[in-house]
């Protein structure tokens, strides 16, 4: 048994309890696959991250992502909880404001604005790609799953950020908001297409955010999930791709979770490169030590 430092926190929230859970387990040189599995299931959070040395020349850390059920190659809520912990724990810095989290994806970079309570970090999320621009009326499946969302302006599109969606534009807040997911349908849809499953959403006018985004996970379990930073990262840039991005010079705000008892921000931004930024505040809410 060895005694790790060992923190959970809310990411994308300003206040406890908003945002989407996290463990983060510094100190993780010596863990095997095995037992980094282990503690990710016992944790029965979202995910868990596992903090190494950095082996990659630039980078400020290394990271590995579990679901209780596997290894993640990348998310985004992980990415930014597990750069506000290193940065207090002291194990990295910012250079001219970023950190480089190396990782199963690469080393990407993470800005960080304003310290303390104040603080926002996010990731630049990989490159995404429109696989398929998807047509109910010929598709069974997608028709299905898509059944009690009804549509919006765009198209439903399978985009690959990473991770893969199906990403549903929803005719007002209020109908996705009370929408009662397929699920079976969901999960049929996702395994069909080895995707994640559905993230619908919908514009807000006159609200404090710009989208409501509900993220429906079909496969390997079927949950809604409380603030996904890849699944709003994949969302960005299929609205960016069709000139049809909301809020102002690239950026905006996205309300998630409230669904599920959570009332996440998150912060999305598509610079003049054309990458998607998706991040937001963190709050700590647990630290100790974890001893296994």
């Amino acid at each position: 048994m060895t005694l790790r430092r060992y923190v959970q926190l809310d990411v994308f929230a300003d206040r406890p309890g908003a945002g989407n859970p996290l463990a983060v387990v510094l100190d993780a040189a010596g863990l095997d696959d095995d037992a980094m599995q282990a503690i990710a299931r016992w944790t029965r959070l979202p995910e868990t991250t596992f903090v190494f040395a950095p082996t990659q020349p630039g980078a400020s850390y290394a990271v590995r992502m579990f679901s209780p059920r596997r290894e993640v190659p990348f998310a985004g809520h992980p990415s930014v909880g597990t750069a506000h912990v290193v940065l207090d724990a002291g194990l990295a810095s910012p250079v001219d404001g970023v950190l480089m989290q190396e990782g199963a994806v690469g080393v990407l970079p993470l800005r960080v604005d304003d310290e303390g309570a104040t603080r926002t970090i996010a990731v630049r999320t990989p490159r995404a790609q429109v696989v398929k621009v998807g047509d109910p009326s010929n598709d069974e499946g997608l028709r299905a799953a898509l059944a009690n969302l009804p549509a919006g302006d765009l198209p439903p599109a399978l985009v690959d950020g990473g991770r893969r969606w199906w990403l549903a534009e929803v005719r007002d807040e209020a109908t996705l908001r009370g929408a009662a997911p397929d699920w079976d349908a969901i999960g049929s849809l996702a395994r069909a297409t080895e995707s994640m499953g559905v993230c619908a959403y919908a514009r807000t006018p006159g609200q404090p955010y710009d989208l409501a985004v509900r993220a429906f996970v079909g496969a390997p379990a079927a949950f809604e999930d409380a603030a996904s930073g890849a699944a709003n990262a994949t969302l960005a840039a299929w609205l960016a791709s069709r000139d049809a991005l909301p809020g102002r010079d690239g950026r905006y705000i996205v309300s998630q979770g409230r669904e599920v008892g959570y009332d996440a921000r998150l912060q999305l931004r598509v610079d003049d490169a054309g990458d998607v930024w998706s991040g937001g505040h963190v709050r700590t809410i647990v630290t100790g030590q974890i001893d296994w």
